[in-house]
């Protein structure tokens, strides 16, 4: 992809995701998310209802007349987004890839950080880290991160979400949001994600396609698995086929939900034709 084309695709990403993230996500994404406690913000004369528990009595003390400690909540918070870039976020059979609505989460998810001035940072994994981008503020480096999403060329193709975490749980010391978007194809993860869920707020975005929950009865059909490379020819003719296929699918949702659940981590299940809006929508209202 060309230096033009390229920014012409993250123009468009920056348009679409910032207008939900201003209009949309913001607010419920402030509300979602707390930050890490109350600071103390000044100090203003006694009014009528105000707690008396809040009083200064230095400052009361000091003009001969009640005054109160004001706090506000300490908002800034770190978003860290953790993104598969696996070959099988390459799959999709309606009008987006995976990796496409994979994309344009994260962007939504950053922008509305950014509107309530957070830091956002970046993993991209596929069977090793692919990429860390450390947490910073601003448009700009949201721009960056949208960049690397959409042009990034992973070394491997593989799937290894126990190492994505791991990295996470060793760079990031404080306590943050971390959202972790894949098509969760994959097992073996529970260990990790209890560390890291007991450091920081983790939800895991699983996004799916269609044709990955049922196989369409076409005949024989030569089929490549997206990360080894192998091509099978596959029977889809035979219902003992489909239905093996389905299991396995189905295996996968369960260990996803099932493991997040336990390790006390939020899920957002959307397919790549639905409303990821929608979704996101009411999950951080379910939050609040």
């Amino acid at each position: 992809m060309d230096t033009k084309e390229l920014l012409k695709k993250v123009r468009k990403i920056e348009i679409k995701t910032r207008r939900l993230s201003d209009h949309i996500f913001s607010g419920e994404y402030h509300t979602s998310f707390k930050g890490r406690g109350m600071t103390f913000s000044e100090v203003r004369q006694y009014q009528f209802g105000d707690d008396v528990r809040a009083i200064d009595w230095n400052v009361t003390a000091r003009y001969n007349e009640p005054y109160i400690k004001v706090f506000e909540e300490e908002r800034e918070l770190t978003m860290m987004l953790l993104v598969d870039i696996s070959g099988s976020e390459s799959f999709g059979t309606r009008n987006q890839l995976k990796n496409d609505v994979v994309t344009e989460i994260a962007a939504t998810l950053a922008f509305s950080a950014t509107q309530n001035n957070d830091k956002i940072g970046l993993i991209l994994f596929s069977d090793q880290i692919e990429l860390f981008i450390p947490p910073k503020k601003g448009k700009s480096h949201v721009l960056r991160i949208i960049r690397e999403l959409i042009e990034f060329t992973p070394k491997s193709k593989k799937t290894d979400l126990s190492q994505a975490l791991k990295f996470l749980s060793g760079v990031m010391k404080k306590k943050a949001i971390v959202f972790v978007i894949s098509d969760f194809m994959a097992s073996d993860y529970e260990q990790t994600l209890k560390i890291a869920g007991k450091k920081h707020d983790v939800t895991g975005v699983r996004v799916y396609d269609v044709r990955e929950e049922k196989m369409p009865n076409i005949g024989m059909v030569p089929m490549e698995d997206a990360e080894t490379g192998e091509t099978l020819l596959v029977n889809t003719n035979s219902k003992s086929v489909r239905m093996e296929y389905e299991k396995h699918y189905q295996e996968n949702v369960k260990y996803f939900k099932e493991t997040f659940s336990r390790c006390g981590s939020g899920t957002v299940s959307t397919r790549v034709d639905e409303s990821y809006v929608t979704k996101l929508l009411g999950y951080f209202k379910a939050r609040t």
